[in-house]
């Protein structure tokens, strides 16, 4: 198995990136089936961003502070559990988002797009779902759309559901809401398109980020999900990310 090793800056997943080269081998991006990234999350949402139209597998090993997409590390057997693991793949969400000055700025998350009041003033937003208005103004610090595998992420944090891998649907989910006071968001079929529109922008700044990927004053913020993208992860049969969504539901 052709495998190329990527590794996050961190001094720890340098020296296992070296020690799993010295042992299996690197044959390098162009050449690899098979990528192996150390790191935590944050490094795997870049390595995924980065090298999509690789079309590659990809096996990611915890080695940072966060590894919710990640199996645990260790150095023996690596070539089997890649040939024993369980592949799932991940449509991400194209954001389009045109700001203020009406320049337009596209991203792709794989976890959500979280729209963000930058001042002290609450963001006023107006939401439509495929053409249809759905909320005429929400008041709240913000509001986000996120794919199940990133549902576990910021969208529990703010209280959103937890969606089972391998639904089709996304989970819209507002940010420290105080207008409509009782709206906890709702669960939209996948291939909806969302449009968020940004109330009184000069008044109330908001940016938009998608993953990593920020706008900051946007004026609307257009949202599907991107069919024609696909994210292969492997993860070892005992520790699936379906399994670990399931128990992220019980845990207290």
């Amino acid at each position: 198995m052709k495998m190329a090793v990527l590794a996050s800056a961190h001094p720890g997943s340098q020296d296992a990136a070296r020690a799993l080269r010295e042992r299996y081998g690197d044959v390098g991006l162009d050449e690899a089936e098979v990528l192996v990234v150390l790191g935590g999350d944050g490094f795997m949402l870049h390595t995924l961003h980065e090298h999509v139209d690789r079309n590659l597998p990809v096996f990611g090993m915890r080695l940072g502070e966060v590894g919710f997409l990640m199996n645990r590390f260790a150095e023996d057997d690596l070539p089997e559990r890649i040939a024993s693991a369980r592949e799932v793949v991940l449509n991400p969400l194209q954001m389009h988002a045109v700001d203020q000055d009406g320049e337009t700025h596209r991203a792709v998350a794989i976890n959500e797009v979280a729209l963000l009041r930058q001042t002290n003033q609450a963001a006023h937003i107006r939401i439509l779902v495929n053409g249809r208005e759905r909320v005429e103004r929400l008041v709240a610090d913000g509001v986000l759309l996120a794919t199940a595998a990133g549902s576990t992420a910021y969208n529990l944090s703010a209280h959103g559901p937890i969606l089972p891998l391998g639904t089709e649907a996304v989970v819209l989910t507002p940010i420290s809401p105080f207008r409509p006071r009782r709206w906890q968001g709702a669960i939209l079929p996948a291939s909806a398109e969302v449009r968020f529109e940004v109330l009184q922008p000069e008044r109330r700044p908001v940016s938009a980020t998608a993953d990593y990927d920020e706008v900051r004053n946007v004026a609307r913020v257009d949202v599907r999900q991107q069919r024609d993208i696909t994210h292969r992860l492997l993860f070892d049969p005992e520790h699936s990310l379906e399994e670990r969504i399931l128990s992220e539901q019980f845990f207290q």
